[in-house]
């Protein structure tokens, strides 16, 4: 019964800011920022109950940590640049619905952590990774939000929910900068990932699903990015392969822990 309080306390707490993302008019003020900052508080201490000083690798786990990296990195970067607060009502019905899944999963069970990893390559590894996935998630909505933009330019048709979203070209520039930090933040994860197999197995880079998806991802950033650079590519095709990336990350972060811990059992 406590952990079921527990996660639906979570929960409840991304309920207010995701509420308030779609009746929102104007600049934000300190109530919006407060209730994000809340949406951060009950899925991190979530998080923090449930290691109780040891990492846990259930679905579960992962929805909950990657929703509190997002919140925090999402929170951060609404402070700091003007228009990244807009993209809320994407971004955080999103994670609702991803809490909601931990809810349902909580009970599917972990895998232990291989003791032969020193802690601190590994407590690294799982920085770099979920900081990735962060990025490249609050990269993807904004992605779709170019999508959705350029959608009602062309057809000269705004929607209610587009009047609500940042102006195209902020959500494209938002888009490459946070690609860009996901890029390098994938490097290092990558890098520490290589050190802990090789502490584990005595090899670089192990043939997983894990290592494949995450390298796929890696390169397609890498082409987005030199295509940008070279060519000028934007719009829906810079979206389109930020959402193929966001998809390979998903496949190899809480995707193989869905396979692992639910289906598989």
């Amino acid at each position: 019964m406590a952990i079921l309080a527990l996660n639906v306390a979570a929960l409840l707490a991304l309920v207010p800011a995701a509420a308030v993302s779609f009746r929102r008019r104007g600049a934000p003020g300190a109530l919006f920022f407060a209730l994000l900052a809340l949406g951060v508080v009950g899925p991190g201490l979530w998080v923090m109950a449930q290691a109780d000083g040891e990492w846990r690798t259930g679905f579960a786990m992962s929805l909950w940590v990657t929703i509190a990296a997002t919140m925090a990195l999402y929170l951060a970067l609404s402070l700091a640049t003007r228009h990244a607060w807009q993209l809320s009502p994407l971004l955080l019905p999103y994670l609702l619905l991803l809490a909601l899944l931990a809810v349902v999963w909580e009970r599917a069970p972990d895998r232990p952590v291989p003791g032969a990893v020193p802690a601190g390559w590994l407590d690294a590894h799982i920085v770099f990774a979920v900081a990735t996935y962060g990025l490249i998630t609050i990269a993807a909505v904004a992605g779709f939000a170019v999508f959705l933009q350029e959608g009602a330019l062309k057809t000269k048709r705004p929607t209610a929910l587009t009047r609500l979203l940042p102006p195209m070209a902020a959500s494209e520039s938002l888009e490459l900068r946070l690609l860009a930090a996901a890029e390098a933040v994938l490097a290092l994860g990558l890098l520490s990932g290589m050190a802990a197999a090789h502490f584990l197995a005595g090899t670089l880079l192990p043939f997983d699903h894990k290592t494949l998806f995450s390298l796929a991802a890696f390169v397609v950033l890498g082409g987005l990015l030199l295509a940008r650079y070279r060519q000028g590519i934007r719009g829906r095709r810079v979206a389109r392969l930020a959402l193929l990336a966001w998809l390979l990350l998903t496949l190899a972060y809480p995707g193989v822990k869905f396979v692992t811990g639910v289906l598989m059992g």
